[in-house]
């Protein structure tokens, strides 16, 4: 029988056959794609013709199809329903991978090919796009090391191996640990609870089998049960199990392989003529050097610093006053914050919450894509990955602009976290492609029957991966390297956070945020002391933020260090770190950096990005109309519809006439610069 995952597709749109897949098929699935793959690179270097755009790059872009169309199914499966036959398939096929790429990008025959035309661009009457495509080939090639020779070649093969198999043991000791931990709740510890946060708690005791109601380590749960337990020693033991992933010891304990990650980068780094991974890494973004970076973080620290340690001087007296003793502690900080928000903007997050059903922010998120972007929103009954998955046609003016799935719920053997990623991207060199794209979240599961109900900062992720969503669907480029969300990591969150500014158009909240019981619309003082709150513990969330993102830069900048904890401990403290603040994430389960590294140096970027969106967002304020058409037209021209196929700050300035500075960040924020 022919493998499914290798055979004609016969879904609607292409799409792959999930109900049909088996974990059996992966295998040889791959092996197959994979010497197929090897055998289109094989044919292109050998190709007695001379070089020209079409029998090189063009034919580098169409090789590969099958091994991509298996990958994206499979790691789709392993990021959202890990099993143990899937991770050791994951382990397998990880080096493999590596050891693949590092073939292609070190044939010195393809890369000669590459190069032959690099230096006739300028006879080659390319358009801009196919120029850029160029550029960007040349240029991947040679940070991968095709210019290298001899031993330095086969070292830094071995070094992309070895990385990629530390990737992967990350990422899933971080799974193992944030699967294997739940704390069960007393009767007591329950009751002390609003009903959303008890419920969630029943839910993740139900979908672990438990005898009755627990806290897992998904944000989702343990974030309000932080904000709403008064019991503080269950706080704390919940706070510091979430902290302390990928360091518990054993197995699973990811500081051995921080470790040896950072040398690797660093030495491959320097076999490829860098001072340090940070200046190789930052080299292809916006920032361009770690100085750049360093000079954002910090002219943002100082302000943040102070509000956030005068938030702890006002939490701490609340914990006095409670009849607990000084100091204020970090499992401390989510329950009096939220406590001092009830006081100063009589806001209770019981009372927001049935306000903010998922499906009515769905139906919001889609309302502001067709508002802005002309896009409509059809339901499809097709097979998916996992029962709670759904999907939607997503077409414009009749025509058919791609498939949107959404997968939201927490559950074990999930990774953590949110995140937008594709089946398939667009492109037009194989004819008219449309994306597949998925928004992935870790929302609490309700009970049967009931609606699932999000917090503010849920909605807010809801909207953000969104973002991301469009950024794929509106794609209009040639070539799949360039498409979407395929451009700088600095440049890649501008419209992820763009959209996030819609959730808080009052007249969205007035249509869309309507309670869960009742059906009423979100009453308009409500509404008022939500938005005048939007702000509020904004000094926490940049401090944990900007912690992250220097201890990420430092590690790269310079020399690695033998001891990343004693270096993490170093630079917080030479930051001033305040006492009742942690890292938003700790060095053992900092999985943008280390599960793969796609982040690692350019943590930093969602802030260089919030630079850009609060700019951007103000464009449609300046018309008055959050909506204005001609303003949505523009940033699709510029950005949503170009991925990059341009260099990111030309496409801004094409959207904007001009770069933005940190004012608007500090604005957006409400952070006052420091004295």
């Amino acid at each position: 029988m022919t493998n499914p995952l290798l055979a004609d597709r016969t879904l609607p749109f292409d799409l792959p056959d999930f109900a049909a897949l088996s974990d059996d098929a992966f295998a040889p699935a791959f092996d197959t794609a994979l010497a197929q793959a090897r055998a289109e690179i094989d044919a292109i270097a050998a190709d007695p013709a001379p070089a020209d755009f079409e029998n090189t790059i063009h034919a580098l872009e169409r090789s590969g199809r099958a091994l991509s169309d298996v990958l994206s199914v499979f790691f789709l499966l392993a990021s959202v329903d890990a099993t143990p036959e899937r991770e050791a398939l994951q382990r397998a096929f990880s080096p493999k991978l590596a050891e693949f790429s590092s073939d292609v990008t070190l044939n010195a025959a393809l890369f000669a090919r590459i190069e032959a035309l690099w230096q006739t661009r300028d006879t080659l009457d390319l358009t801009p796009e196919q120029a850029r495509l160029l550029e960007i080939k040349r240029r991947d090639f040679v940070r991968a090391g095709a210019a290298l020779e001899g031993a330095d070649r086969d070292r830094l093969r071995a070094i992309n191996t070895r990385l990629a198999e530390l990737g992967t043991a990350f990422a899933q000791n971080l799974l193992a640990d944030e699967r294997d931990w739940a704390m069960p709740l007393p009767q007591d510890a329950l009751a002390a609870l609003p009903g959303f946060v008890a419920d969630a708690a029943r839910a993740a005791g139900a979908e672990r089998g438990a005898d009755g109601p627990v806290v897992t380590l998904s944000r989702s749960v343990i974030v309000p049960f932080l904000q709403f337990s008064p019991h503080r020693d269950l706080r704390r033991r919940a706070y510091e199990a979430w902290t302390a992933r990928g360091a518990r010891g054993g197995a699973t304990d990811n500081r051995a392989i921080v470790a040896e990650t950072l040398a690797l980068r660093a030495e491959r780094a320097a076999l490829l003529g860098y001072d340090n991974f940070a200046a190789y890494k930052l080299e292809t973004e916006m920032a361009k050097t770690p100085a750049a970076v360093r000079e954002l973080l910090m002219a943002v620290w100082g302000p943040a610093r102070a509000r956030a340690e005068a938030d702890a001087g006002q939490l701490e007296q609340m914990l006095q006053d409670d009849g607990h003793p000084a100091p204020l502690e970090p499992w401390d900080w989510h329950f009096y914050a939220e406590k001092r928000r009830r006081a100063l903007h009589d806001l209770d997050e019981a009372e927001l919450k049935p306000y903010l059903q998922l499906d009515r922010m769905i139906e919001a998120a889609f309302d502001c894509a067709h508002r802005l972007f002309g896009l409509d929103f059809a339901p499809l009954d097709i097979p998916l990955h996992h029962p709670d998955a759904r999907a939607w046609e997503v077409t414009r003016d009749g025509r058919h602009m791609g498939v949107f799935i959404g997968d939201y719920f927490a559950r074990a053997g999930k990774r953590s976290g949110a995140w937008c990623s594709a089946l398939r991207s667009q492109q037009k060199l194989a004819g008219e492609i449309r994306p597949h794209v998925l928004n992935v979240c870790n929302f609490a599961k309700p009970a049967a029957g009931r609606p699932a109900l999000l917090s503010w900062d849920d909605a807010r992720t809801l909207f953000h991966e969104f973002g991301h969503a469009l950024h794929q669907m509106l794609s209009d480029v040639t070539y799949e390297s360039l498409s979407g969300t395929s451009v700088a990591r600095d440049f890649v969150e501008l419209p992820s956070q763009l959209y996030e500014h819609w959730l808080e158009v009052p007249e969205v909240l007035q249509t869309f945020a309507t309670h869960a019981d009742t059906g009423e619309a979100m009453p308009q003082a409500l509404l008022t002391r939500l938005i005048e709150a939007a702000t509020y513990d904004m000094g926490f969330q940049t401090v944990e933020f900007i912690a992250s993102a220097l201890v990420d830069l430092d590690f790269h900048d310079g020399p690695p260090p033998a001891d990343p904890m004693q270096r993490q401990a170093e630079v917080l403290e030479s930051i001033g770190m305040p006492r009742a603040i942690r890292m938003r994430h700790a060095t053992p389960h900092f999985a943008h950096v280390f599960a793969g590294g796609g982040y690692a140096s350019g943590y930093y970027s969602y802030m260089w990005s919030e630079v850009m969106d609060a700019d951007a967002f103000a464009a449609f304020e300046e018309t008055g109309d959050p909506f204005d058409p001609e303003t949505a037209r523009a940033l699709e021209r510029h950005v949503l519809s170009t991925g990059g196929t341009a260099d990111p700050e030309a496409l801004y300035t094409g959207f904007r006439g001009r770069l933005p500075g940190v004012e608007a960040l500090l604005k957006g924020r409400k952070l006052v610069p420091a004295a």
